[in-house]
């Protein structure tokens, strides 16, 4: 009995083990070089930032998934007459990227983002912002150690920002990260 309740202890030691390699959790923060997307009005870029919670699911030896949930900022600057107005945008963003190994530390990422506005500064007309984003995002992750790792990626609004303007989002992101 006494081997028995040994041999399952250490079956389930190996066991988590296993479970805990498989799933990473984390933080990550980075900045945001963002603009607006119009065929209609002269917008510059401005920069931001976000930060938030990855996981690493690691389904294959070269394949994981990473769900997110960041708070990202976004938006643009313009001018009417003179006066130059940065319009900046405060989301809660959860991509899903799907990570594609080439090696041991570098990997390919690709995925959607739903994105749900929380607040935003210098909006002329604040009732008619679109409360919900989507965007594709695509780029690239370097796993500096076991635990920390960098990412560069680029995502493309596939929503308008606001009902008003036929502008999307389009923002440059690079971040730094720990996972535990």
């Amino acid at each position: 009995m006494k081997k028995l309740t040994l041999l399952a202890v250490i079956f389930l030691g190996i066991s988590l083990n296993a479970h805990a390699q498989l799933v990473q959790f984390g933080i990550k923060v980075g900045l945001n070089y963002c603009n607006f997307t119009s065929s209609s009005i002269q917008t510059n870029a401005i920069t931001s930032y976000h930060a938030g919670f990855v996981a690493e699911i690691k389904l294959l030896d070269k394949f994981a998934i990473q769900p997110e949930l960041l708070y990202s900022t976004q938006g643009a600057s313009y001018k009417i007459g003179v006066t130059e107005i940065k319009n900046e945008l405060g989301y809660i963003a959860i991509p899903v990227m799907a990570k594609i190994y080439l090696n041991k530390s570098v990997s390919l990422e690709l995925g959607p983002q739903a994105s749900f506005l929380l607040s935003q500064r210098n909006n002329f007309n604040a009732t008619d912002s679109n409360t919900f984003d989507f965007a594709i995002d695509a780029g690239l992750g370097l796993k500096v150690t076991k635990s920390i790792f960098i990412q560069a990626r680029y995502g493309l609004g596939l929503t308008e920002v606001s009902s008003s303007a036929q502008t999307k989002n389009s923002v440059i992101q690079v971040s730094a990260g720990l996972l535990f």
